[in-house]
């Protein structure tokens, strides 16, 4: 799996930076959505990788992903930055345009 960064998403990256959770997680998340399979791609500020965890290659940044959540995600895909919020794409379309700066710095992964 990759995810690629472009130079607009990098720089709010940059301003969202925070030593104590310096990772980048993909997420599924289900909140508020019924159930396990209905959800929305996102990525949230993380600070440990855990032991069900696998590596998503990135020039930039460490990205993680939990191997169960892998499935809900494309195997190549693009963090951009549009209009205010982040946008996770791949070249089947895009998998969720509006990732909020709020959610990304203070969403919960559990």
């Amino acid at each position: 799996m990759k995810l690629k960064i472009t130079q607009e998403a990098m720089q709010q990256l940059e301003k969202l930076k925070d030593p104590d959770r310096p990772m980048i997680r993909l997420f599924y998340d289900t909140e508020g959505c019924g159930c396990g399979v209905n959800g929305l791609p996102t990525i949230r500020l993380e600070n440990e990788q855990r032991e069900t965890d696998r590596n998503v290659d990135n020039d930039t940044y460490e990205v993680i992903i939990d191997h169960q959540q892998a499935t809900f995600f494309k195997p190549d895909m693009k963090l951009d930055f549009k209009k205010g919020s982040f946008r996770l794409s791949s070249s089947d379309g895009i998998l969720n345009p509006i990732i909020s700066i709020k959610d990304v710095k203070e969403g919960a992964t559990v």
